[in-house]
């Protein structure tokens, strides 16, 4: 261990820091199986991790052996875990890839106004959407189309309103993520005054975030959606980092820009409406996971991002598991955690990074 923490150091002061990205991604696996086994165990009915463990892997016996035991791990705890691990994953890995698209650490789906969109797409859905013939024949998956559509249309929006020239201006990002992120609350506003009880609640999840819903079947609907953006987007890398020097620099390293600009703008939003279809809207993971990986080891996007999955998967399973032990037997929105973490943690971004923002 001396040996690979020595090696750490020689690379970082030579300006290399591929080995500690492969350590720091290693450690994040182990952390996150190790997050996974705990979050089973905790809750109303405690389980020791050890029975956790026998109960994963005891085979077809395990039912008769441990009983309900067995039932509140798999029917129960493990679809909520799987969909944290799939939403938070997703969240970082959007948050990241549109901060390289934008080429500035500010960028998040939830900041600028994508979650906003797509949880409107969402519940234009609930309210005028649940009697047409398409909706019924999609079924599951009609929600998570809805959101995807919805945070394709913001994400779209909100690059043309704030790229010009091939610059893009962090101000009117903010600015125009602001208006957007209003936009769509008034519009979610009008849809609550006509919506019926049912609608409400539904409405009123959406609005919080939460994994409290989740079932087999969401992750079967959204999850295939998340996981294959959290495995495209280290593609983009290379690209992304190329990016970074400017859109004529990236051109001349061989790099299809346009073509890159529209994969990164789809996987944004297929990740952010995937994620807000099926957990609701939840801020801030996007913007704290990256910023915190880009001081381990740098800002090479081939490793940020799938880093920024593992820290952003093992980071909303452990808000989950704040959001449902802080207020038992009781439920926080796990929103509310994401929020208490990722606010505070905004402004010191801010304040460390002033010179970030043009205005």
């Amino acid at each position: 261990m001396s040996a690979i923490v020595s090696r750490m150091r020689e690379a970082s002061a030579a300006g290399d820091r591929s080995l500690r990205a492969a350590v720091t991604i290693a450690v994040l696996i182990v952390a996150l199986i190790v997050s996974g086994v705990l979050s089973l165990g905790v809750g109303p009915a405690a389980l020791a991790p050890s029975r956790v463990i026998a109960i994963l892997f005891g085979g077809a016996d395990s039912l008769a052996l441990y009983g309900g035991d067995h039932i509140i791990v798999w029917q129960i705890r493990m679809p909520r875990i799987l969909l944290g691990g799939l939403v938070g994953a997703a969240l970082a890995v959007a948050g990241a890839t549109m901060q390289g698209l934008f080429r500035n650490p500010l960028a998040d789906p939830g900041l600028v106004g994508v979650s906003a969109g797509a949880a409107l797409a969402a519940v234009m859905l609930i309210v005028l959407g649940s009697g047409f013939s398409l909706v019924i024949a999609l079924g599951s998956f009609a929600l998570p189309l809805a959101a995807f559509f919805g945070g394709l249309a913001t994400t779209i929006t909100l690059y043309l309103i704030a790229t010009r020239e091939g610059r893009t201006s962090v101000a009117t990002m903010l600015l125009a993520g602001i208006a957007l992120s209003a936009l769509s609350g008034s519009l979610m506003g009008l849809l609550v005054y006509i919506s019926n009880d049912q609608q409400l609640r539904d409405i009123t999840f959406w609005s919080m975030g939460g994994l409290g819903g989740a079932t087999w079947a969401k992750i079967a609907a959204s999850g295939p959606i998340m996981l294959a953006v959290i495995l495209a987007a280290p593609v983009l890398g290379r690209g992304l980092n190329a990016l970074v020097l400017g859109e004529a620099e990236a051109y001349h390293l061989g790099i299809s820009v346009q073509r890159l600009k529209n994969l990164a703008i789809f996987l944004v939003a297929a990740a952010t409406g995937a994620a807000v279809a099926t957990s609701g809207v939840i801020g801030f993971v996007g913007i704290v996971v990256p910023h915190l990986l880009r001081l381990v080891i740098g800002a090479d996007h081939r490793a940020l991002l799938p880093a920024s999955g593992l820290l952003g998967a093992i980071l909303l399973i452990f808000a989950d598991m704040i959001a449902r032990t802080i207020a038992a037997p009781a439920e926080l929105p796990i929103g509310i955690i994401t929020a208490a973490i990722g606010a505070p943690f905004f402004l010191w971004m801010l304040l460390r990074r002033r010179s970030i923002i043009d205005l």
